[in-house]
């Protein structure tokens, strides 16, 4: 039964997946995963086909959505775990102020673990995080078996079960195999499972904001069975490679079963792609699932639903895996918002090529609901770029110009900007730059910074960063030019307790 004050205020539901690429969907040409449920969100909705993570990692990211702020002013400039979460408004504690009944199920990957956030309640899965397995060193010892609502859940239906029981690495991995248990159990079922029961236990006098967060196809790469037959013999496009990549592997990086780099056996490689496409579709398939109870709830037309990831993977991209860098797979995430009760009069099916970032989830439904922006947010609400308003002429609604992205990873640390048609990238401990023309070469196959006809476009791109830069803590530039070498930090210190 629908609630008689979700008729001034809707529902609304946020769905999380964490490291999809934004280029996993059918509907967006993708030549092997099928994502049927995706697809119909996007061609009922819409899809921004230029929406990036600045800081593309768990952490950060997730610090851009609670708050609505860029990496600057939020302070999480790259990963780190265990600093204390002391944000003052955070995008579920205005919904609750607000009216709203809030409800978190699955990954926060916040500190301490069970903060609430502004959540009215939280039922988590992190995954597997090694400062909880591994806490001895850590000042406020949270352990697994505090923190972990699935796995006290899993052991009660299968006792002595564990996360590592598959012998797959949480994080970075290159190895796969099938999930071995009962598909019911697979984490990605149980955040539906307790979403579903969401529904039926809410208060029904409230509108509800649910963030349905899931871990997949973050490693380990376990999809049930099922699934991964689908793509047992699919025909696995090949990994790109730019020709800047490194193609050598003279230390044999690419045998760990953890690499960020290096050259991956061809079978185990095409064998782990194919279960990262498997988790895909194993999610999809749940969400249609949660998409049918809602509907038997009768919420389904009074609900706002949204879709994206924290960050990409590079899947052997340029052969490199995992998160972090500023490339493509990596940077750039899926990003779907849809309005089955048509209240926000978007233009079904379209596509709108903006930039932009997890920021905007704030500001963007905060606006569905009523509720005030914050002054402290920096994103803005997307919806003016997705009106059926627009295709009637008139200037474009104002948007920004650019994004400026980062993250902190030692030797490897960037910084980038990007239009979505053009991105600059510096590497801030070497001083490497690169330059990419998204529009010819959207795979980043060709390194231009060396090209004669781009040198203009490059020193505007190189000025805006350094515009970007100015007044750092870190002093990366002196406002001429960028400082290579600056001591590094993943924390900025306005938010280090």
């Amino acid at each position: 039964m629908s609630s008689p004050k979700s008729q001034e205020q809707p529902n609304v539901l946020l769905i999380t997946v964490d490291q999809m690429r934004f280029d996993c969907l059918s509907i967006a040409g993708h030549p092997v995963v099928e994502t049927p449920n995706l697809d119909e969100l996007v061609r009922s909705g819409v899809r921004f086909s230029n929406a990036y993570t600045a800081t593309p990692s768990c952490v950060p990211a997730r610090a851009a959505i609670f708050t609505g702020q860029s990496q600057r002013t939020h302070g999480r400039v790259g990963y780190q775990d265990c600093v204390p979460w002391n944000y003052k408004e955070t995008l579920p504690g205005e919904l609750a102020k607000a009216g709203y009944h809030t409800q978190c199920i699955g990954k926060m990957h916040v500190y301490p673990a069970r903060n609430l956030m502004g959540f009215h309640n939280v039922m988590l899965h992190d995954g597997y995080l090694h400062h909880n397995r591994n806490n001895h060193n850590i000042p406020m010892r949270e352990h697994y078996d505090q923190v972990d609502d699935y796995l006290q859940w899993l052991r009660e239906r299968v006792p002595g079960a564990d996360l590592l029981d598959l012998g797959l690495d949480c994080n970075a991995s290159t190895v796969a195999r099938p999930w071995h248990l009962a598909e019911k159990y697979h984490p990605t079922n149980w955040v539906v499972t307790q979403s579903i029961d969401f529904l039926r236990r809410r208060d029904p006098g409230k509108p509800f904001f649910l963030w349905m967060s899931f871990v997949r196809p973050h490693p380990p790469f376990d999809p049930p069975q099922a699934y991964m037959d689908l793509y047992d013999e699919a025909d696995i496009p090949e990994s790109i490679v730019g020709d800047w990549a490194e193609t050598s592997d003279p230390d044999g990086a690419g045998l760990s079963p953890t690499t960020r780099r290096g050259l991956v056996p061809k079978r185990r490689l095409s064998k782990a792609i194919a279960a990262y496409y498997a988790l895909i579709t194993h999610l999809d398939h749940q969400i249609g699932r949660f998409l049918q109870a809602l509907n038997e709830y009768g919420e389904q037309n009074n609900t706002v639903i949204m879709f994206t990831s924290d960050h990409g993977e590079l899947l052997g991209d340029h052969n490199l895996f995992g998160k972090s860098l500023p490339y493509e797979g990596s940077a750039h995430v899926p990003f779907i918002v849809n309005d089955p009760g048509n209240r926000l009069g978007l233009k079904r099916g379209m596509v709108a090529d903006q930039v932009v970032e997890l920021r905007d989830i704030m500001p963007s439904v905060l606006e569905v609901a009523g509720v005030p922006v914050p002054k402290a947010v920096e994103g803005d609400s997307i919806w003016k770029l997705a009106s059926a308003q627009n295709e009637n002429g008139g200037a474009p609604p104002a948007w920004r110009s650019h994004l400026h992205g980062e993250h902190t990873s030692g030797i490897l640390s960037t910084h980038w900007v990007t239009d979505g048609k053009e991105k600059f990238i510096w590497y801030s401990q070497t001083g490497e730059e690169q330059f990419f023309d998204l529009t010819d070469d959207p795979q980043e196959l060709h390194n231009a910074i060396a090209d004669e006809d781009r040198q203009e476009r490059i020193r505007y791109w190189r000025s805006i960063l350094i515009q970007e830069l100015a007044g750092r803590e870190e002093g990366y530039t002196d406002g001429m030019q960028l400082i290579t070498g600056r001591e590094q930090t993943a924390v900025l210190s306005h938010i280090r307790i």
